[in-house]
């Protein structure tokens, strides 16, 4: 049943190019819609899978390790044109929390032809968003845990192996055979709250301060004021998680309890503990965050993972200042209403202007 599996890709960014090429490395019919400016360099380029660090968990993944050019996905520069050339059985919604209300509104014609989506977008505000315009039933809740690089338009390198969350869906059984056969190590989650809010957990420890002081999640980890304010982060965000009734729990290749055992250690165990795992989880490559901001992107994700356990803390009563004040710095660097160099490599400054409007 896989083989003729129809997959329509929003975007091919790092996610949905490794996703939506792992799957036609399986025979899946996968089509991609990307900006007008890259959908000709895709069509003669086609897409290239570093995939030599996969570790298939699986006997059941056809995909070995490997480095894979494809041709056969289709590319398109708008949703009328893939709707005009196919149906699809599937959607994959991959994109920038900053770009799902574009994506969204770009849908809006194309509703009733729509099929289910399954939205890997970091953060725990998307799927809501895509329901209001969709329906329930329509959405899949995602998260993927494996690394992705991207190192130009259709070319990606899998930078460290993990895996696939999918909440349970009528259509959810199909799309982890086909994800398991293209060795995507994914699993089902019977609660979409906590496996979108746990991964959501995991992306917020130095990536914030990354950006804002230009340093290394290592170097972040290294400086003992800094840890501290990164903890009391994390606690603020399962301080919200445990106001909602949402669980923490362990995703694919990814031990999440783990990361919340080192907020409640004492500091003496935990401050080793952490640097190591928040060191070495991340390889050298620096976080998202730092990445959108020191690239001039004008746009920053911390609105959706900071910002959002800043709206959920209001909702259910819970303080989460500093949350609060890592979103607010990182947006006004973002938009440049304070210099970029503002707090480069200053963390003593940072953690003074955070003692002054706390």
């Amino acid at each position: 049943m896989t083989q003729s599996l129809r997959v329509l890709v929003f975007g091919a960014g790092a996610i949905g190019t490794y996703i939506g090429g792992a799957l036609a490395l399986i025979g899946c019919a996968v089509s991609f819609v990307e900006q007008p400016a890259a959908v000709e360099e895709l069509r003669c380029r086609g897409l290239t899978l570093d995939l030599t660090a996969a570790r298939p968990s699986s006997r059941q993944s056809q995909v070995p390790p490997g480095v894979y050019h494809l041709k056969s996905p289709r590319f398109y520069p708008s949703l009328a044109e893939a709707f005009k050339a196919d149906s699809y059985d599937v959607a994959l919604f991959a994109l920038k929390s900053f770009d799902t209300p574009a994506a969204i509104q770009a849908m809006l014609p194309w509703r009733e032809q729509m099929p289910p989506i399954v939205c890997l977008s970091n953060g725990v505000e998307n799927e809501p968003a895509l329901e209001a315009v969709l329906g329930g039933g329509h959405v899949i809740p995602g998260t993927v845990t494996s690394a992705i690089g991207r190192r130009a338009v259709g070319e990606i390198v899998l930078e460290r192996y993990r895996g696939v969350g999918l909440a349970a869906h009528p259509l959810a059984s199909r799309l982890l055979e086909a994800m398991n056969r293209a060795g995507l190590n994914a699993r089902i989650f019977s609660n979409p709250a906590a496996m979108k809010w746990s991964k959501l957990l995991t992306n917020l420890p130095a990536n914030a301060t990354s950006a804002i002081l230009d340093m290394t999640p290592a170097e972040v980890f290294a400086h003992p004021g800094l840890f501290r304010l990164e903890m009391a982060m994390l606690r603020e965000g399962l301080a919200v998680m445990r106001a909602l009734g949402t669980p923490v729990v362990n995703l694919p290749g990814t031990p999440v309890r783990a990361l919340v055992l080192g907020t409640r250690l004492p500091e003496i165990l935990a401050h080793p503990l952490m640097r190591k795992a928040i060191g070495s989880g991340r390889g050298g490559k620096m976080p998202s965050f730092h990445i959108d901001l020191h690239t001039g992107r004008g746009r920053s994700e911390v609105e959706w993972l900071n910002g959002a356990v800043v709206r959920y803390g209001q909702q259910t009563n819970i303080p989460t200042p500093v949350n609060h004040f890592l979103t607010e710095t990182l947006l006004a660097l973002t938009r440049r209403t304070l210099p970029l160099d503002e707090f480069r490599r200053q963390p003593e400054k940072l953690l003074a202007r955070f003692e002054q409007t706390s």
